[in-house]
């Protein structure tokens, strides 16, 4: 009975086209993988090198970029192999796995806009109490709420 056989792996399907359209759609995604990866990297080492940068808004930037760098980098890899690979599957807890990854980033990442949102908020509406609202602490304490509260809804998924 079929219905009573475990779920091993899954099959993914691609674009459709000879090697010709394969190596293109490689070459498009890699680059645009690439492209990406050293966007967040060049964003992620300029605000950490220059200190004029070092406020709550590039904190929660520097961590916005590290965070793009994490979500593109759970599926890219994968697919990019997947394109020039003749077999193209993945086994279950890889999938799990990769989806766990992609939630938590994508919900982590959906926290920290609106912790930005609350730290452009209180620039604006409290100037004068900005400095201490907004103190290191209290952006490290919030960066890791995002981080845990992405991790604590991706859990169930």
């Amino acid at each position: 009975n079929l219905s009573k056989m475990p779920l091993l792996e899954f099959v993914l399907e691609g674009f459709e086209g000879g090697p010709q359209t394969q190596a293109l759609l490689f070459a498009l995604f890699l680059a645009l993988y690439v492209v990406a990866v050293l966007g967040n990297l060049t964003m992620i080492v300029v605000i950490t090198v220059d200190a004029r940068l070092h406020s709550p808004m590039y904190f929660f930037l520097k961590n916005l970029s590290f965070l793009d760098l994490c979500y593109s980098s759970v599926i890219s890899p994968k697919a990019l192999v997947n394109i020039l690979s003749s077999s193209k599957v993945i086994n279950f807890k890889g999938c799990a796995t990769q989806f766990f990854f992609f939630s938590m980033m994508g919900t982590t990442e959906a926290f920290l806009l609106a912790v930005m949102a609350y730290d452009r908020f209180m620039a604006i509406c409290s100037p004068l109490r900005y400095p201490i609202s907004m103190c290191p602490l209290v952006c490290v304490r919030l960066m890791l709420t995002c981080y845990c509260g992405g991790c604590l809804h991706s859990l169930p998924q």
